[in-house]
């Protein structure tokens, strides 16, 4: 291929991922309106039935939202989509939900925040974060597009409340191969492939 088609074929492949990423960009800003609302109906605890179609994500703005998995940790659906992708990706989707649904079960409840950011990152001003992801000092950033396009899947389907809790209202998870002395302390609500699921017996959250 000569220079001059080569030096073509580059412009014109440059000029379509700016075309794209400017169509792109009002889908994302109105998937990251709606998620916001939704979050804070969630952390309200108003109802527990799925958002009416108006309200809800759909698939394609998830999809839009944060297209490299490479965006600050700074919006509810980018947040929850990157814990549920690097607390379970590779592992089976029931486990992908119920991490969803175990940070949607703390937020807002006592003793947890009101916003799925907040809950994500609880902890790590003392190093001791409840998603250990966000402490272990790694890089944030995603490397498996297909396992984020679904953990983006899953985060817009668990902020718009369409997703059966496999965990029966659990906030807290454990690796089967791990014991945490902590455990002890609660309630056992599921076993969900590689994961086992907790919950306070008294319905208080430590």
């Amino acid at each position: 291929m000569g220079l001059k088609r080569l030096a073509g074929c580059l412009v014109i492949t440059v000029l379509a991922g700016a075309a794209w990423a400017t169509e792109q960009a009002p889908i994302e800003a109105k998937a990251e309106e709606k998620a916001q609302v939704l979050e804070e109906k969630a952390a309200d605890k108003v109802s527990s039935a799925p958002a009416p179609k108006s309200e809800a994500i759909t698939p394609t703005e998830a999809q839009a939202v944060d297209p490299a998995g490479a965006a600050p940790l700074d919006d509810p659906l980018t947040c929850l989509a990157r814990s549920i992708y690097w607390e379970a990706k590779g592992k089976d989707t029931p486990e992908m939900e119920a991490v969803a649904s175990v940070v949607m079960n703390r937020l807002g409840h006592e003793g947890f925040p009101d916003t799925v950011c907040a809950v994500v990152k609880q902890g790590s001003e003392s190093k001791s974060c409840q998603f250990s992801w966000w402490c272990d000092g790694k890089p944030d950033q995603v490397k498996e597009d297909a396992e984020y396009a679904l953990a983006k899947k899953i985060a817009g389907k668990a902020l718009n409340r369409q997703l059966k809790d496999r965990t029966h209202g659990a906030m807290y998870f454990h690796d089967r191969r791990v014991h945490p002395g902590w455990a002890n302390e609660y309630r056992r609500t599921a076993a969900i492939g590689k994961f086992q699921f907790y919950k306070p017996a008294g319905g208080d959250a430590r």
